[in-house]
């Protein structure tokens, strides 16, 4: 048999310099320069720097402040990436058996993903906005008073409600693709051998869904992390004050607001290295148990 390949061994490398240039200058060298400056104590002005060791990375673990946030940003991102994956794989068994009118119900549910989770935030505000917003004045038919950007933990009921709205028609289009890529002889010979539709459902359709759920999994927990920053900012109105807010959105806070460029840096680098972690664990343990057909 022939092998593919190519005449010259510099061709190659010079079909994979544009990207390797474009991930050299958009995240390897932001990285590095974050992990040297997390080591300095800057001036926000320029006009010098100190180092100082790991003393930001000191400040940070004795941070009640940040020690706060994070327990929130994993209370954030269990609840974003669970809701979010339970409610779109609802979506999609009651999608994979819908006959009539089928496109038109599965573009009601998709037509979300058009919308950027900045874009989401402002919506969110409108909803949940303290004088006349339609959840607001639901939840005051029943006496209780939400105050979006003022109380914490209405804030972050907010937070975590619009984020997994934002996500769900991602999750929904990969999880219908996957119901619908199950052979049909399989579903009816599970039909034979169960007639408990649960049961069906957890020993032979899940089971099926793993590869693509696994893939959900990932996707999920990286969209809580990074890209809700934009929603986040629209909801708290760029005054996080007391109100929840995630990792990614302190680094933005101390580092552009309060100045604090060491420190900022640091909880980057601190962040990396958990995204790293995390990343490495899915892939070594979670992927095991999963079985690719």
């Amino acid at each position: 048999m022939k092998r593919a390949g190519f005449d010259k061994p510099g061709l190659p490398v010079l079909l994979l310099l544009p990207q390797l240039a474009i991930i050299g200058l958009f995240f390897y060298w932001p990285a590095a320069y974050a992990i040297q400056s997390s080591f300095f104590l800057e001036d926000p002005f320029g006009f010098g720097s100190t180092f100082v060791g790991l003393a930001n990375y000191a400040g940070l673990m004795n941070s009640a402040q940040y020690l706060k946030v994070a327990g929130f940003t994993l209370v954030f991102t269990v609840a974003v990436t669970f809701l979010s994956l339970s409610i779109a794989l609802i979506l999609a068994v009651k999608a994979d058996k819908v006959i009539r009118g089928a496109r038109t119900y599965r573009t009601l549910l998709m037509w979300v993903y058009a919308v950027a989770p900045p874009v989401a935030g402002f919506l969110g505000v409108m909803v949940f906005y303290q004088n006349n917003g339609p959840m607001t004045e639901f939840l005051a038919l029943f006496g209780y008073e939400f105050r979006l950007g003022v109380n914490y933990s209405d804030t972050a009921v907010a937070m975590v409600a619009v984020a997994t709205w934002n996500q769900i028609p991602v999750n929904f289009i990969f999880l219908l693709s996957g119901l619908q890529s199950i052979p049909q002889s399989v579903k009816e010979a599970a039909m034979i051998d169960n007639r408990s539709g649960s049961r069906r459902f957890w020993d032979i359709t899940f089971p099926l869904l793993a590869p693509t759920a696994f893939f959900l999994l990932v996707i999920n927990i990286t969209y809580s992390l990074f890209d809700t920053f934009g929603m986040i900012d629209a909801l708290v109105k760029g005054e996080p004050g007391n109100n929840p807010m995630t990792l990614v959105y302190k680094v933005y806070v101390d580092g552009f607001r309060g100045n604090d460029l060491g420190g900022s840096s640091a909880q980057s680098v601190v962040l990396m290295i958990l995204v790293l972690l995390l990343t490495v664990f899915q892939f070594r343990f979670l992927d095991r148990r999963i079985h690719y057909t």
